[in-house]
């Protein structure tokens, strides 16, 4: 889909808006037009309040505050690492139990975002934000006082439904905020904090760990969700648009229809059949839904009120994995972050075996990781926004989400070497500064790739980005899940050499997943619209 499309109003006085440029005004609809139909590009639909006008200053605090809140993602999950031997000892429990905590952590963190997506598409992503954050405090503050491991493990699984929804719907805010074109290099900034958190994580914990107890580790979790909590109650307003939302339009085009077949007594607060009936005619219209689709009545919108008992996560969630360009990039996003998941946790294991590590040097070599991560992810956006930007001049001012997959193919080729690498510096037991560079670049070359697959999720499913971005947690969230169950076996019997090499040749495979999407993509993606087409017209 293009990044610049004229959209037309039906009222005269309203026509041929131009939405290339991010820094015009967009007018505001005015009263006279609260009974018109707005056929337009969802993407661009006319909105109060615009987000993608707001101020640099204004973007750039969301940005912040995204960003930071995210990190707790990654911070919850391997804090408690250093701790572990200590709960173990407290508590009278077995390192399964723990190693039980850590799975279930990650599994819940990965699939909750489902709901909480399809909440922040009725009810927007502040009360999203709002709620997540006070479950996560309240789950830490509970693990801090517990005093058996299963209500450890219960409040662990709260913890990771709490500090999943930052993650999952910060990339839908950036898409609120942000056009197409800036989304690679905002993304990458914005994925940075998240990808930080589990290298400090280790050195957090250990620190805290060593200087009070394990329970200091989860009161630091309990000031750090209250700190964020305050900033999205005080500093952020919320950048949810119902106009923007294909979720939105399909439950509130679902209600609109249950109204006229009620027979609801009231006439004038009723959209007339003449009216639904141009609605459906004109939603379908166009060859691409995506690029044409249109806007619920304005007075609809004021007059048929949603709540959470409309959302279902379920249809998005499919309507997302029918599409076979989504369902290759979601499977190679996955292997991208159970191999992420897997080196973390295994490279903690080895240097504390073999090079005798206590927990906050572990931290601090896992921190090498974490680097390459934050700038592979800061100046891979960048590369992959300059390779759209290069790729829609040579097409003539076009461009389509597909071109965004370009730039991975630099970092394509040096990802395999530099894992195998990384595999045999530690079989090898040579010193920790060679695991440590390999560390570096496995992770740059990693997530300048995932960087771009992320930003094409949210690019190629328009009006659904939370969505899209949940089911990426959830397939991330399955595949760290059986790399957590599956690496220390593995490790044990064939060695860090032989289980990185068989992660190399997985990369292989999820590089050449990214290659199927950017060739074939874009005919898939299109063959889905056209199907989805047909579907509305059927209805």
């Amino acid at each position: 889909m293009a990044d610049s499309q004229i959209t037309t109003l039906t009222p005269a006085e309203v026509q041929n808006v131009e939405f290339q440029d991010t820094h015009a005004q967009i007018p505001s609809p005015s009263s006279e037009l609260s009974n018109e139909l707005l056929k337009l590009n969802i993407e661009h639909a006319v909105v109060e309040d615009d987000p993608r006008i707001w101020s640099h200053a204004r973007k750039t605090v969301v940005l912040l505050i995204i960003s930071g809140a995210s990190m707790i993602s990654g911070l919850s999950t391997n804090i408690q690492n250093p701790a572990n031997a200590q709960i173990e000892q407290q508590l009278h429990t077995t390192s399964a139990d723990i190693s039980l905590s850590l799975s279930l952590f990650i599994l819940f963190q990965g699939n909750v975002p489902l709901i909480w997506s399809a909440i922040s598409e009725i009810k927007g992503r502040k009360l999203v934000y709002l709620l997540s954050l006070a479950l996560f405090t309240l789950g830490s503050a509970i693990v801090a006082v517990s005093r058996s491991i299963g209500l450890v493990i219960g409040m662990r699984i709260v913890q990771a439904a709490g500090s999943s929804a930052v993650f999952a719907i910060g990339a839908a805010t950036l898409a609120d905020i942000y056009e197409p074109h800036q989304r690679g290099t905002m993304m990458g900034v914005y994925y940075s904090a998240p990808l930080l958190g589990p290298s400090m994580g280790p050195i957090i914990g250990g620190a805290l760990t060593q200087a009070l107890d394990w329970r200091a580790v989860f009161w630091f979790l309990v000031v750090l969700g209250g700190i964020f909590t305050v900033a999205f109650l005080c500093f952020f307003k919320d950048t949810f648009r119902k106009e923007r939302s294909v979720t939105y339009q399909n439950v509130l085009a679902r209600r609109v229809r249950e109204q006229l077949l009620s027979g609801a007594k009231d006439e004038s607060r009723r959209i007339s059949e003449k009216e639904l009936q141009e609605y459906g005619e004109q939603q379908t219209s166009s060859k691409d839904v995506e690029a044409q689709r249109t806007v619920i009545p304005v007075s609809a919108i004021k007059e048929v009120k949603l709540s959470i008992a409309d959302v279902n996560p379920f249809p998005p969630y499919i309507s997302i994995l029918r599409r076979k360009n989504n369902l290759a990039v979601l499977v190679a996003s996955g292997l991208l972050f159970g191999f992420s998941f897997s080196i973390a946790y295994t490279c903690a294991r080895t240097v504390a075996m073999y090079y005798d590590y206590d927990a906050l040097k572990t931290g601090l070599v896992l921190l090498a990781y974490g680097i390459g991560c934050m700038t592979g992810s800061m100046l891979g956006g960048r590369w992959s926004d300059r390779t759209l930007a290069r790729l829609k001049a040579a097409n003539g001012g076009t461009s389509f989400p597909e071109m965004r997959l370009e730039s991975t193919k630099v970092a394509m080729v040096w990802l395999p070497p530099s894992i195998i690498g990384y595999a045999w510096v530690c079989h090898e037991r040579v010193d920790v500064s060679a695991i440590c560079v390999m560390l570096f670049l496995s992770g740059f070359f990693s997530i300048w790739i995932y960087t771009s697959t992320l930003a094409y999720i949210v690019d190629a499913n328009v009006g659904r980005s939370s969505t899209a971005v949940a089911t990426n947690s959830s397939f991330r969230g399955l595949f760290a899940f059986v790399a957590a169950e599956v690496a220390v076996p593995l490790q044990d019997s064939i060695g860090d050499g032989g289980l990185y090499t068989l992660w190399a040749g997985v990369i292989v495979v999820t590089e050449c997943l990214i290659l199927l999407v950017l060739y074939k993509g874009r005919k898939w993606r299109e063959a889905s619209v056209e199907q989805e087409k047909q579907k509305l017209d059927v209805n």
